[in-house]
């Protein structure tokens, strides 16, 4: 009996030592394997890769990492979905812009299409967070006459009905790039299309604004 019991012994401490080998080497062999650099396939990238979503249509600059423009509509919705905690998501087809260049910086992951105007299911809210439809806003004009000025928009569909939206993401000669590679907009020109046919244009620079949202209208023909 105290024989069966030591050889019994022996081989739960085998059992042992070649589980601990088995865990080892596999732990060196991930430890081995190199890091994912690129998640996307080499190809050249696109200067003006245009995407039509199911609630934009955006013009996507890859070498940017930003948008050139999006189209989008504004509508009187009945809100359905709540914003929570969701954070901007990748595409796997497109080179865009990513959560590393937004680190430690005073630059906000800017809405294009704002997520409030598509609260009408939860499908739409979640395209809006999208990287297509970010951008590298300014903090303060993100959070500040930037959205005071899409609460108003909200108000007039209410009023007049669905209205057309375009924004363009402008880029002045030497404008700034981040160490991470993207490009940081310069301004962005809204132009608000009305059923009617007419059009009230906002144009705002990159930067913590000084005027309020009423006093950034342009005219519209340029």
């Amino acid at each position: 009996m105290h024989c069966i019991l030591k050889k019994t012994r022996l081989l739960f401490i085998c059992s042992l030592l070649y589980f601990g080998v088995v865990v080892v080497l596999s732990l060196l062999y991930n430890c081995s394997q190199p890091e994912e650099i690129e998640r996307l396939p080499a190809r050249e990238k696109k200067e003006n890769y245009l995407i039509e979503g199911p609630i934009f249509t955006v013009s996507y600059n890859e070498i940017f990492q930003q948008p050139n423009w999006i189209t989008y509509q504004v509508r009187d919705i009945v809100k359905v979905a709540d914003r929570g905690n969701r954070d901007f998501y990748e595409v796997d087809s497109v080179y865009t812009s990513n959560d590393a260049d937004y680190y430690a910086n005073p630059w906000d992951k800017g809405h294009m299409a704002p997520a409030a105007a598509f609260t009408d299911s939860v499908e739409n809210l979640h395209e809006t967070f999208s990287y297509l439809n970010c951008a590298l806003q300014r903090d303060d004009l993100n959070r500040g006459e930037w959205a005071y000025l899409e609460t108003q928009v909200r108000d007039w569909a209410k009023t007049f009905g669905t209205l057309e939206v375009r924004i363009d993401v402008l880029f002045d000669q030497g404008h700034e790039i981040l160490p991470t590679g993207a490009h940081i907009p310069s301004g962005f020109l809204k132009t608000i299309t009305f059923p009617d046919n007419q059009q009230r244009c906002f144009y705002f620079s990159n930067e913590p604004p000084e005027q309020e949202w009423e006093e950034q209208e342009v005219d519209c023909s340029g």
